[in-house]
């Protein structure tokens, strides 16, 4: 095997969890020779290196949708190359920005930079976003053709709410001939006047809150936009009882809406507000919500009505989450506790099988930004991530890659944890070190 890894890896006794293929196997081997799976009889895997993976999961394109690394502009909070960086090291193989950068995303040739920027990096697969409207002002739309021609897998205005219900209804109208996903910051500016979740808490607290209402009115209007135009409706992060119903509504009409949902809102409630004693690496947009509705969300996921599961992963320098409560900016760094707070919110308490949790962060992914992989299957790209389901660790922003140490987790026991990552063929993070690949051309 090369100091890369590109060639000869034998992985030994590994339980492959194949969402793809709809596999979960015990005791299985795999080979990757050249970059690509191939048979374990294969002329190219004499003299390969072994690796001893039982007691390991083996997955197949784990795939984040929803990123915000900063990059351009803000890059004292992150880069494409730190984001990639906290990628890897989460055991994810690829990751979806989204455009609220400085320049917005929103022409041809910053999806190309974006795109060919991470291919450079070598590290992990980077999908752009592009923005739904021109600086992400929702008044015009932007060049949706032009960027889905250059490489833009969704579209997005996130962080800023697309209010216009007819530029909504446009936007999915145009979409849907490329075809592409339109995703929406569910939120009603003229309801969300609060700082967190609108309840006992906030009342406790001294804090002006947001009520559910202002993210369902929303979901809401969407769904039926999406069913008016027939286009292809994703809505990020849901976190509230009527969003969910909503979803079922559409589901139930075999619409062409899907949604995701975060870790931390299936993980913590506003108790952590208390917890943290007013500390704004709490404050998150859309708010930690209730137990009541922490539990809906869970019995959603379980359910099977929510299709994917992302990060949101969303940095910010120390000194901006330092400021007061109000002042402070929205978000929690998320990447490196995707699994672990994934696992633990789901998998510790039995309430999903591992195959059905893990085809939220692979299979659902791939649906929602229209990424094709046949699973692991010789020929397939070796994109894939062992994982130790049953190591217990203690969460410390100190060791993430990412520059944003933002998270209301430091200091948790989280269970299970992502111990090496390869895509195409190469490791590029193994025992908790990323390895910085460096090579160009990663194919998208």
């Amino acid at each position: 095997m090369t100091d890369n890894g590109m060639t000869g890896v034998c992985l030994r006794g590994v339980r492959v969890i194949d969402p793809f293929r709809d596999v979960d196997s015990r005791d299985e081997d795999l080979t990757v020779v050249g970059g690509l799976i191939v048979p374990r009889d294969d002329p190219r895997a004499r003299g390969c290196v072994e690796i001893d993976g039982r007691g390991l999961w083996l997955v197949p394109r784990i795939v984040d949708m929803h990123v915000h690394f900063r990059e351009p502009g803000q890059t004292w909070k992150e880069t494409i190359e730190t984001g990639c960086q906290a990628a890897a090291h989460g055991g994810v193989t690829g990751v979806a920005p989204m455009p609220n950068t400085l320049p917005v995303v929103d022409t041809p040739e910053l999806v190309e930079w974006e795109a060919q920027r991470g291919a450079d990096l070598g590290l992990v697969h980077v999908y752009p976003i592009g923005a739904i409207t021109r600086q992400s002002q929702g008044e015009a739309l932007a060049d949706l053709y032009f960027m889905h021609q250059k490489g833009a897998r969704a579209f997005s205005d996130d962080g800023h709410p697309l209010t216009s219900s007819a530029l909504m209804r446009a936007a999915l109208t145009y979409a849907a001939t490329l075809p592409a996903a339109i995703i929406n910051h569910a939120e009603d500016r003229q309801l969300a006047t609060g700082w967190c979740n609108e309840g006992p808490v906030a009342e406790q607290l001294g804090l002006a809150g947001t009520p559910e209402a202002a993210e369902a009115v929303m979901v809401w209007r969407d769904v039926m936009l999406a069913e008016l135009t027939g286009g292809w409706l994703h809505e990020a992060h849901v976190s509230t009882v009527e969003s969910l119903h909503a979803i079922r509504y559409a589901k139930a009409k075999q619409l062409g809406v899907t949604a995701e949902v975060t870790p931390h809102h299936l993980l913590l409630t506003d108790d952590a507000l208390r917890e943290w004693r007013y500390d704004p690496v709490t404050k998150v947009n859309p708010p930690l919500r209730s137990k009541a509705t922490r539990e809906a969300l869970v019995k959603a996921v379980s359910d099977g009505d929510i299709d994917v599961i992302a990060s949101d992963h969303a940095p910010h320098h120390a000194d901006e989450k330092s400021l007061n409560y109000q002042e402070a900016p929205y978000g929690i760094s998320g990447l490196e506790t995707l699994l672990g707070a994934t696992f633990t919110a789901l998998l510790e308490p039995g309430l999903m099988r591992p195959l059905d949790l893990m085809r939220l962060l692979t299979v659902g992914p791939h649906r929602v930004l229209r990424l094709s992989y046949p699973g692991l299957i010789p020929g397939a790209a070796a994109d894939l991530t062992l994982i130790d389901p049953q190591r217990r660790w203690v969460v410390d922003p100190g060791q993430f890659y990412s520059r944003g140490r933002n998270t209301p987790l430091a200091g948790r026991t989280l269970v299970g944890q992502a111990v090496a990552t390869m895509v195409q063929g190469r490791w590029v993070m193994r025992d908790g070190e990323v390895l910085n690949a460096g090579v160009s051309n990663l194919h998208r």
